[in-house]
């Protein structure tokens, strides 16, 4: 049975939580099946439903127990995986811009020697592919990215690496990532943008949403500075197409 139409499983998590799991790794057509129930109940939200939290193989349903019973709720999802799929929204392509240059990808030339390459070449790389955004999780803003080409997918570190600037492009564990703030990671750091994914004084505070596309430009260190100052200033400077 594909990824594409396996039974979901339901899982508590608490006692207000439901988790329905379509499946077991990182897959498109997971994430399609997922955001198409993401879409379908928010579209028809039934009473008691507080929040739904999308991530690469699940949609986490919080609801009020008093409002709403967790059979009533599991009947009302199989009501909707059943009727004809709700589509989520069409996927937005964004065009990040991103400096590979020192002094902000800082772990680019460590991670480019481990694997094999000139530090150039990864860079090329990593910008020459299309990323999917899966989900935000950790801290506010962190976007997971899939689609990471197998030349550059290096594991994790084994020890975490100390804090980082905000806005760093992040590779490991065969993902790519954008950290919005400073911390401590077991990635690597191969570049850094100056657009914000997070700024909570936005309308939308999160710039995109799961499901949307990423491709990352390159662009050298007086660019980096002009754009950053621009985005300090409000402005978007990530560009995107379709809706």
């Amino acid at each position: 049975m594909s990824a594409s139409d396996a039974m979901p499983r339901f899982l508590d998590a608490g006692e207000a939580a439901l988790v329905v799991e379509f499946g077991s790794g990182v897959d498109p057509a997971v994430s399609d099946r997922v955001l198409a129930l993401d879409a379908a109940l928010a579209e028809a939200a039934p009473t008691g439903l507080r929040e739904l939290v999308p991530t690469y193989r699940s949609l986490m349903i919080h609801y009020d127990p008093l409002q709403i019973t967790r059979d009533a709720l599991v009947g009302m999802v199989e009501e909707r995986l059943s009727a004809p799929k709700t589509r989520a929204r069409k996927a937005v392509l964004w065009t990040v811009p991103c400096c590979y240059e020192a002094p902000h990808g800082e772990d680019l030339a460590e991670m480019a020697e481990i694997m094999g390459m000139p530090a150039e070449k990864a860079a090329q790389i990593h910008a020459g592919a299309t990323y999917r955004a899966y989900m935000y999780g950790f801290a506010p803003g962190f976007t997971y990215l899939g689609g990471l080409p197998d030349e550059i997918a290096i594991s994790r570190r084994t020890k975490p690496r100390p804090p980082h600037d905000s806005k760093v492009v992040l590779v490991g564990g065969g993902l790519s990532a954008i950290a919005t703030f400073s911390m401590p990671t077991g990635w690597y750091v191969v570049g850094r943008t100056p657009e914000r994914l997070y700024a909570p004084e936005r309308a939308s505070a999160f710039l995109m949403e799961p499901g949307d596309d990423i491709r990352f430009e390159p662009i050298d260190a007086a660019t980096f500075a002009a754009l950053d100052r621009r985005v300090e200033a409000g402005e978007v400077v990530a560009r995107r197409q379709g809706q």
